[in-house]
């Protein structure tokens, strides 16, 4: 996508070989315009998959997960808890996900109703690179019957594994900008198919 290439290319900043930081406009500040642009390449990507929600984990993934299910005809987003609350009546399904970004293992958490079986899911997030977030999420979908139908990523890191290995599987996979490697502070994205 055009739009997210070139913020990358003039806003992105690499730190060291796997830190892609896209805070400026992505997930910290948020570009709205460019945030419902790529909401739109996702519904035009994954509209024929016929979702019925769409599924994040927070906090980072929501507003791009918002943007995707407003242009696929308003659908409803569920995003999965990294810590439990007081409110959660303990009708949960839960995996855990280690976070690249944060260097931790969260359990990651949603409450049963709110994904129901036979559902079929579009998964949206910011990053991948393992693949953690994305494999706790259809770790979710499984427990409950769930159908994940597609994966929306704004930025995949090439040069891990997660990529690879999601399309190996099979998973319909877009990643709307794929980053080639960092050198010396620069992002190089990958050529767009």
């Amino acid at each position: 996508m055009e739009q997210l290439r070139r913020a990358i290319e003039e806003q992105g900043v690499g730190i060291g070989r796997d830190v892609v930081k896209v805070d400026m406009f992505l997930n910290h500040r948020i570009d709205t315009g460019l945030l419902f642009r790529m909401g739109e390449a996702w519904a035009a990507e994954f509209r024929g998959e016929k979702p019925d929600l769409v599924l994040t984990v927070e906090a980072s993934g929501i507003a791009m997960a918002v943007a995707a299910a407003h242009a696929l005809g308003d659908l409803p987003v569920v995003f999965a808890k990294k810590s439990a609350a007081v409110t959660n009546n303990g009708d949960m399904v839960e995996a855990p996900v280690y976070s690249f970004t944060h260097k931790q293992q969260n359990m990651i958490r949603i409450d049963k109703r709110y994904l129901p079986e036979g559902s079929r899911v579009l998964i949206i997030d910011d990053f991948l690179a393992d693949g953690e977030a994305v494999r706790g999420m259809m770790s979710l979908c499984a427990q409950r019957g769930a159908e994940v139908v597609g994966v929306g990523i704004a930025v995949e890191k090439g040069f891990q594994p997660g990529g690879r290995k999601l399309r190996e599987a099979g998973i319909h996979l877009k990643s709307l900008a794929v980053v080639e490697e960092i050198r010396d502070g620069k992002i190089i994205l990958r050529e767009e198919d």
